[in-house]
């Protein structure tokens, strides 16, 4: 899932960064409220973090203008420890949820994790197609109880797929959620991706529909 980051302090965004990453998000970083307020009205992103006291541009200033503009991503704010009235500002500003600093990463991606279910009216932790069972928090795949190794991106694209069940997603709207704006981005790189979901998951899990895109349909 492609995740937009606002946050100013160059260490703590540089290890959400690195770190979700590694679990298989997709980050976009921008530690200016400017360029993080434009980003979210640019692109279709799953979930914002945002850092309230940023340059430029406040985090809650940026908030209301999103939702003043119809724009309902969910957005996890991030806040120090102690600031009440600042996080209830927040929520009451149209967030989804809060997060006080210090944080640990795992809790960063369970939160995000539960935003993204609650945003796809997925109920259960672990999401299931068929015989497939896909665990958000823990990245893993099963195929009738046995486990099926997946890359990173193979992971996002199936990911993506379970949550819009039944819903055709075209190339370009894949390479936005799969791809940040730092990644070179091969013509080919989503036909190679489905192909090898296919092979490992079995040749009609995922539906072509010719000119238009792909689907995951019961």
């Amino acid at each position: 899932m492609r995740i937009l980051l606002i946050e100013d302090d160059s260490l703590i965004g540089d290890g959400l960064k690195t770190g979700l990453e590694k679990l298989g998000f997709t980050i976009d970083w921008f530690t200016g409220g400017n360029d993080g307020h434009e980003a979210l009205l640019q692109t279709p992103y799953d979930a914002v973090v945002l850092d309230l006291g940023l340059p430029e541009r406040d985090g809650l200033s940026i908030l209301k203008d999103w939702r003043n503009r119809g724009q309902m991503a969910p957005v996890l704010i991030l806040t120090a420890r102690g600031d009440v009235d600042e996080r209830i500002l927040g929520l009451n500003s149209g967030a989804d949820d809060y997060l006080s600093k210090p944080f640990s990463l795992k809790e960063v991606q369970a939160r995000l994790n539960a935003l993204l279910r609650r945003s796809s009216c997925v109920i259960k932790p672990e999401i299931s197609y068929k015989n497939i069972t896909f665990n958000p928090q823990t990245r893993k795949t099963f195929i009738n109880n046995g486990e099926v190794i997946l890359s990173p991106k193979e992971t996002a694209l199936l990911e993506l797929l379970l949550l819009n069940r039944n819903k055709i997603l075209s190339k370009e709207t894949i390479e936005n959620k799969l791809y940040s704006w730092e990644d070179d981005v091969s013509s080919n790189a989503v036909e190679v991706h489905i192909h090898h979901l296919r092979k490992k998951l079995g040749k009609d899990v995922v539906r072509t529909v010719n000119k238009i895109g792909y689907i995951l349909e019961d």
